[in-house]
């Protein structure tokens, strides 16, 4: 399989799971919308397969759209601008990684955003109830080297160049106009990672407001799939979405769980994914990695 360029490297990000998901959503979709994008794994995946006819990346962190827009549309400038910042840091000075979050939470710099996320703790960002970044630095690298770097980056423009639209706000208003032919992808925050004193995001989404935004989806007959739950272990992560929604639940094995891992431990990840009413669900619904990288599961 041709490797997909990944220039912002989340914690969460569904980069290993894109062809799990992609295996069981439908062929025909024109406009692709991934309204809590971040790293915006299933529309690089989507782009490099050719699966839809032009995208729409969205999200409520103006930082990361910006981002985004200068990576896809000025791809020079902030390879440049991030190999600046990352040139900067010797190896000795480890108050330069604090020094580049000031930067970043006064400016809101799409550069140091970019240094950040790809040095700090497990590449798991932090916010604190004011919208500043505050994950701390993982001393043991350096982060993704400036040729490397590059090299995603461009990537990720010719893939996206001319076929995107960004937009900020809200999923609800981001995704607003989608119709029947096209297709919505959800990855929102899990309930247990957005609020409390280190919030993993930088707003919390109510459960409320997805149920009303999904509800108008399927009164208007978008095709969606959703991210939304899952557990690692007997950890469970999000509550259960209300049956009258008419969605089919998958159940994705995503392997060893990394956190799990980094604290002596063996557990196995299973996430969920919620197909609308008006898709048809596989027989299995429970899949894994291996399984659906050979084979297509959707009917």
């Amino acid at each position: 399989m041709k490797k997909i360029p990944h220039p912002i490297p989340y914690q969460g990000s569904k980069r290993k799971l894109a062809p799990v998901i992609y295996s069981v959503i439908p062929r025909d979709i024109r406009f692709f919308y991934e309204p809590f994008a971040g790293s915006a794994a299933m529309t690089l995946f989507m782009a490099e397969n050719n699966a839809a006819e032009r995208f729409v990346i969205g999200d409520k962190f103006p930082s990361i759209i910006k981002l985004w827009e200068m990576m896809v549309n000025s791809p020079d400038q902030i390879i440049e601008q991030y190999s600046l910042i990352w040139q900067g840091f010797d190896g000795e000075n480890h108050k330069y990684f604090n020094e580049i979050r000031d930067l970043y939470n006064e400016t809101k710099e799409p550069a140091a955003l970019l240094y950040l996320v790809c040095r700090c703790v497990k590449n798991a960002v932090r916010f604190n109830s004011k919208g500043k970044f505050t994950q701390s630095a993982d001393k043991r690298r350096k982060g993704m080297s400036p040729e490397k770097m590059a090299a995603a980056i461009e990537g990720a423009s010719k893939l996206l160049k001319g076929r995107v639209e960004f937009r900020i706000g809200d999923w609800k208003d981001t995704s607003r106009d989608a119709e029947s032919p096209d297709f919505v992808y959800m990855d929102p925050p899990y309930l247990g990672t957005t609020i409390g004193k280190d919030k993993r995001y930088h707003e919390q989404l109510e459960v409320d407001s997805l149920v009303s935004g999904l509800e108008s989806f399927n009164k208007k007959d978008i095709r969606f799939a959703l991210s939304y739950d899952g557990m690692t272990g007997d950890k469970e992560y999000g509550p259960a979405l209300p049956e009258n929604l008419g969605m089919s639940r998958l159940l994705i094995n995503a392997g060893q769980s990394s956190q799990a891992t980094l604290n002596g431990l063996r557990a196995e990840t299973v996430e969920s994914l919620y197909l609308s009413e008006n898709i048809k669900a596989p027989k299995n619904t429970r899949l894994n990695l291996k399984s659906t990288q050979q084979e297509e599961l959707f009917p």
